[in-house]
């Protein structure tokens, strides 16, 4: 049972704060405290969080390294943007599959934003070959994706996210009863935190319970696209 609250409430603000100065001179004058409050504790729940997650499914990944691991840039790609604001307002990790490849990576999600904090998982804009084995696994395993949509804590705590097709994809018959699942582009899901949980002592036991929540989903999906769960 996890007993530290890693986040402090200012956390939530210097993000509130860089989200009305998001300019280098101010994050630059506010960079010890970005540090201090927001990324090394971040990376301290991601290190902590590790082991726990191995416990749902040994094959996900809780990366603590601050380049290259499981904490996203908070530096913004501005290249192909019209916003060329230089920072993201949102602190977020990604928790992938230790074996998927690029376009076809499963993968737990984390987001934490003043007012905007969220819990994902699934997997975004997968590569063709992915996203046709996805639909093929609805339809042969009807039964096991019925289960996981029904599931009461599924249902009551997880909305999809993601584009979908307009028309049903070729090859899959249009009269299915999951045709609207079949036409997903994205199949991910999403839960949404509240910041008092995330600044608490309970936030690690409350993020872990999303995941067990989430899990058969991910289940389903890692094993559509041939890796281990």
């Amino acid at each position: 049972m996890a007993s530290t609250a890693y986040f402090t409430p200012d956390f939530f603000r210097f993000l509130f704060e860089l989200e009305l100065n998001n300019n280098r001179d101010w994050f630059q004058a506010n960079k010890t405290r970005y540090e201090g409050s927001v990324r090394d504790p971040f990376l301290r729940f991601v290190a902590d969080l590790g082991p726990r997650l191995k416990k749902i499914s040994p094959h996900f990944i809780a990366d603590p390294r601050p380049v290259g691991g499981s904490m996203m840039r908070i530096y913004r790609d501005t290249r192909f943007s019209k916003d060329k604001t230089p920072y993201k307002t949102a602190v977020m990790a990604s928790f992938w599959h230790e074996k998927g490849k690029e376009g076809a990576t499963p993968a737990f999600y984390l987001r934490l934003r003043p007012g905007d904090s969220l819990v994902g998982a699934g997997i975004w804009h997968p590569e063709p070959g992915a996203l046709k084995r996805i639909r093929k696994a609805i339809v042969d395993d009807s039964r096991t994706w019925q289960r996981i949509k029904a599931g009461r804590d599924f249902r009551s705590a997880c909305g999809m996210a993601g584009e979908s097709l307009k028309r049903p994809p070729p090859g899959f018959d249009a009269d299915h009863p999951f045709i609207e699942d079949i036409k997903r582009k994205d199949f991910a899901a999403s839960l949404r935190l509240e910041e008092r949980r995330i600044t608490s002592s309970s936030f690690m036991d409350d993020l872990l319970s999303a995941f067990k929540t989430t899990s058969p989903f991910v289940a389903f999906i890692t094993k559509a696209v041939g890796l281990a769960f």
